[in-house]
């Protein structure tokens, strides 16, 4: 990770980055209300204390293909705002790096003037994130080291979702 400071938002619908720093949960949710938007809606990833067939979890270790994550981040949110016109501002962050159990991995925040826009785009964010974006992690838990169990491959079709 080049730097460890997340860059402000570039725009003034959408913030997305990739950094090795806490994701800024409290500055993200403010950024994201707006008068015109009645609805926020927040999905915050977190390391969990296990993974399947895996007790006892206690780090993850996040890497990522740093080149092409900030595009697709972007392309992922232009696409969002084409399926959701009246989606208000948008968050896209992940972490980089070791994180302990509770940190918080990957959020996404979207604002709309109604809840049901809101859920839906949170929700098509989040599920796109994880299969279009270039991440990965490795656990450290009780029985070893080794990525994740439930890795895919990265696709770049975010139609199908």
């Amino acid at each position: 990770m080049r730097s460890s400071r997340l860059r402000q938002p570039r725009s003034d619908t959408d913030w997305t980055g990739l950094t090795d720093a806490p994701i800024p949960l409290a500055e993200a949710m403010g950024w994201v209300v707006r008068p015109g938007c009645g609805a926020v809606v927040s999905f915050a990833g977190t390391v969990r204390d296990h993974a399947e067939g895996r007790p006892g979890v206690s780090l993850l270790e996040y890497e990522a293909y740093e080149g092409e994550v900030e595009p697709r981040l972007q392309a992922l949110a232009a696409q969002a705002r084409d399926h959701w016109p009246m989606l208000g501002r948008l968050v896209l962050l992940h972490r980089v790096g070791a994180l302990e159990v509770e940190e918080v991995a990957v959020l996404v925040v979207a604002g709309a003037p109604h809840r049901e826009e809101a859920f839906e785009a949170a929700r098509w964010c989040i599920d796109t994130l994880k299969a279009t974006v270039p991440i990965w992690k490795r656990e450290t838990w009780q029985g070893g080291v080794d990525w994740g169990t439930c890795a895919s491959l990265i696709s770049d079709d975010t139609t199908a979702r």
